[in-house]
């Protein structure tokens, strides 16, 4: 007996859902909402945090509707457009739920669709345009300041095509509005980036600078882009999910998005007051980011991607798998309190302690899936951010690093297992760091020292610094015979 074919979630077929969970019944009307929003990088992480956020927003009213921008890849839109933009978040925890979001209007692919997506963002009623294009989307360099030298931001400086960069993109629609004589529009990173909206900002104007320096003095002076922070473990779709969704529905979902029931998002409080009702739908608008900011990259960052690297190397596939090795998770534990903690001062709005622990909590999910190759993606972008800054702080300090070194020399041999293995390395500098691997030999004395002249990940004050040589070199050399002797070894459990 043939399989009955199940109907696609769309339009037409939302309203059959109403009941069985929350939809956006505004998308049922003959009044939608207008796009207010154009998102740049439509990934799972925006789907299931930024999208939904504006999802509840959208419940309180406004033309805040998502234009959602994929700079190459087509995969999103070829997903999402035969469903009209529509798709499943299925929130996996303690309680499962499912939702049906409605906030993404559209997806356009700017390779492809480069003047419609230049008609949403020049348009006046565009107010924000918010970012998950990833750290290396943003062509810094190690300072934190746009990478002049870069060869796409090049090529779109002196170049007549469409530009290929997200900072390229966004001066060739402030440029037309300014010429419109419509204000620009509010930019939000909502990246893993250290004083995210800051950079964001003045890499547009170092831009524009090149460009036209009387645009870049009207940027100076109108452009907002605030700082954020942004939290929610999101992993990437698969199967069983889709099937999952689809048993939920009764109707096929091409791409559904997962993630845990937790979910932050705080957004530096200098927003025009024509804005969505995110702060009704739990945003939290605070006078300085920075504090709440640190806190994520230290104390949940630092620990997800010591799990990745060191995980990986002990033949585990998911965050839940690392989670059960008792001597990983001892390890986990001393780096947050011996480590980490110390390394900042936390905001006051924050208990250090429990927050620590829920996020151990997060990691010990066990319906997230959440591969630990995926979470490796990107290290050199990663470390410098995540757990670079509280060794340098520690060093200052005089306070102990061994832990997070620990974790540095498990990146490094992670490259080179990647190397010997012949598998993928998935980082923009994946072929300098594969040259790397390549000269590896075992030997701790030279291998640490190769790794630590990648001037792109390690500043030079912290590279020729002898007392983190020596923490990395210790970790390196014990990681080379075997790495669960090494672990148990600097967990104290061996």
């Amino acid at each position: 007996m043939a399989k009955k074919l199940m109907t696609q979630l769309n339009n037409q077929t939302l309203a059959s859902l109403n009941g069985k969970l929350p939809i956006p019944a505004y998308r049922l009307g003959e009044q939608k909402p207008q796009i207010g929003i154009v998102h740049l990088g439509p990934g799972a992480f925006f789907r299931g945090h930024q999208a939904w956020y504006t999802e509840q927003a959208l419940q309180f009213g406004g033309d805040w509707a998502i234009s959602a921008v994929s700079m190459r890849s087509p995969d999103v839109s070829q997903a999402l457009m035969p469903q009209d933009g529509l798709y499943t978040l299925a929130v996996l925890d303690a309680v499962q739920s499912y939702q049906v979001i409605g906030a993404v209007q559209e997806v356009l692919i700017a390779s492809e669709q480069y003047p419609q997506v230049l008609s949403r963002l020049t348009a006046a009623s565009t107010k924000y345009v918010t970012m998950t294009i990833t750290e290396k989307g943003y062509c810094l360099n190690g300072s934190g300041k746009l990478d002049l030298s870069h060869s796409q931001i090049q090529q779109d400086l002196t170049g007549n095509s469409q530009p290929t960069t997200a900072i390229g993109l966004l001066f060739t629609a402030l440029a037309a509005r300014y010429q419109a004589n419509i204000a620009p529009f509010c930019v939000i990173s909502c990246d893993n980036l250290t004083d995210n909206g800051h950079k964001l900002r003045k890499a547009l104007i170092a831009f524009a600078e090149q460009k036209d320096p009387v645009i870049a003095n009207w940027l100076r002076q109108q452009l907002i882009s605030p700082c954020t922070m942004v939290d929610s473990i999101t992993p990437a779709t698969d199967d069983a999910i889709k099937a999952q969704v689809a048993d939920v529905l009764g109707v096929t979902d091409n791409w559904p998005i997962k993630r845990e029931a937790f979910v932050q998002w705080v957004i530096e409080d200098v927003l025009p007051a024509d804005r969505p009702a995110w702060q009704q739908a739990g945003v939290i608008y605070a006078q300085d980011v920075t504090a709440f900011e640190k806190a994520k990259l230290r104390l949940l960052n630092a620990p997800h991607s010591t799990l990745a690297y060191v995980g990986c190397l002990l033949g585990y596939e998911t965050v839940f798998d690392a989670m059960q090795d008792k001597p990983l998770t001892e390890f986990i534990q001393q780096m947050l309190k011996n480590e980490i903690m110390p390394s900042f001062n936390a905001p006051a709005e924050l208990d250090v302690k429990q927050y620590s622990e829920d996020i151990l909590a997060r990691f010990r999910n066990p319906a997230i899936r959440h591969l630990l190759a995926q979470i490796a993606w990107d290290g050199s972008q990663k470390l410098p951010m995540r757990i670079l800054p509280a060794i340098s702080d520690n060093l200052a300090a005089g306070k102990p690093i061994d832990k997070l070194a620990f974790a540095i020399a498990a990146w490094c041999r992670f490259i080179v297992k990647r190397f010997n293995d012949s598998e993928k390395l998935v980082d923009p500098l994946a072929e300098p760091l594969l040259a790397v691997a390549a000269q590896c030999s075992g030997k701790a004395d030279t291998d640490v020292a190769l790794f630590l002249a990648v001037d792109a990940v390690f500043p030079a004050e912290l590279s020729l610094n002898k007392t983190f040589f020596s923490a990395v070199h210790a970790a390196y050399q014990q990681l080379v015979s075997e790495p669960s002797t090494a672990l148990a070894s600097f967990a104290g459990v061996a």
